[in-house]
């Protein structure tokens, strides 16, 4: 089934409306732009060179980053989009005056890995229009587009389950794969950049020490890391085969609230996990029950497979 097919059915059975549908069909169309992008990097022009700017949060900002959000903000407006909250943005970017939902984009994830070849992508969040700082609960709709070997999306409404696409590069269109998404209660896998592990803070210490344990640990079972050092590749892994996601708060200058964007990273995530079986959290509650005091804010993001996640949430309770 195509991605057209499937927001039809989502409008007539009442899952989507006409903004929130004619908002996913403009980002389909940027991302399928963005990866074509992605694709020319080094050969048409470089993409992946810094430009001397910072985005809202003092990042450098890539030459793509700024494409990526010129093409999704200009496809947006002619969507049902009220609003675009955008990381590389300080404020809201009003669209149309008349739209009924707020889309918030990380237009680029993982762009610091643009030249050596990494996956990287684009993770959105829709929205009610309203309060531009809402919490995650009220999504309508999120996702993330991934820009690999593969250009795919994975995409849940407020009612349903996960469903994932590839991109059909013939037809320039996307494609259903498979069924539902669901990540496994059970996993063997976790992502953490264990680099910082002498700046965790005890919670997250003592669970990856029952892990480094294996069989003769507390969990009575050997594990497996795999760390790409982009949340929208790692997050595309364990909805795919399940795993664990962390990316904690730690004890280092600015990191002790974490490091990742509630309103356009780790919500859109969190709604994702919890329509796939799985779990989300900052270790003190679910993701999706924070309400956002910036646009900005950062968040520790944990998410994936609901046993290893019940065992951190205890961790974080004593």
């Amino acid at each position: 089934m195509s991605l057209s097919l499937f927001l039809d059915e989502a409008l007539g059975a009442g899952r989507a409306s006409d903004d929130t549908v004619s908002a996913l069909r403009a980002l389909a169309v940027a991302a399928i732009e963005i990866a074509g992008l992605v694709q020319r990097n080094g050969i048409s022009a470089d993409l992946g060179e810094e430009i001397g700017g910072t985005n809202s949060d003092g990042d450098s900002q890539k030459a793509l980053d700024v494409r990526a959000e010129e093409l999704i903000t200009h496809h947006l407006s002619t969507s049902g989009a009220a609003f675009l909250l955008s990381e590389e943005q300080d404020d809201p970017v009003p669209l149309a005056g008349d739209g009924s939902v707020i889309v918030a984009v990380d237009p680029l994830d993982g762009s610091s890995n643009i030249s050596v070849n990494v996956t990287i992508g684009t993770i959105f969040s829709i929205l009610p229009a309203g309060p531009m700082l809402q919490p995650g609960r009220n999504q309508l709709a999120a996702g993330f587009f991934t820009y690999g070997p593969q250009t795919t999306l994975i995409l849940a409404f407020a009612e349903g389950g996960c469903q994932c696409f590839v991109l059909d590069p013939d037809q320039g269109e996307f494609l259903t794969m498979g069924g539902p998404v669901s990540i496994p209660e059970q996993t063997s896998e976790f992502a953490i950049n264990a680099a910082y592990s002498n700046h965790w803070f005890p919670p997250v210490r003592a669970w990856m020490d029952g892990v480094l344990e294996g069989k003769s640990g507390p969990y009575k079972q050997s594990y497996r890391m795999r760390w790409v050092g982009s949340l929208v590749a790692d997050a595309w892994r364990i909805f795919q085969r399940g795993g664990v996601f962390l990316y904690p708060g730690d004890d280092r200058p600015g990191n002790g609230q974490g490091r990742l964007r509630l309103v356009y990273e780790a919500s859109p995530m969190a709604f994702l996990a919890e329509r796939a079986g799985a779990i989300a959290t900052d270790g003190s509650g679910s993701i999706l029950d924070i309400e956002p005091d910036s646009l900005h804010q950062r968040v520790p993001l944990i998410f994936g497979s609901a046993v290893e996640l019940r065992r951190l949430m205890e961790l974080h309770r004593h």
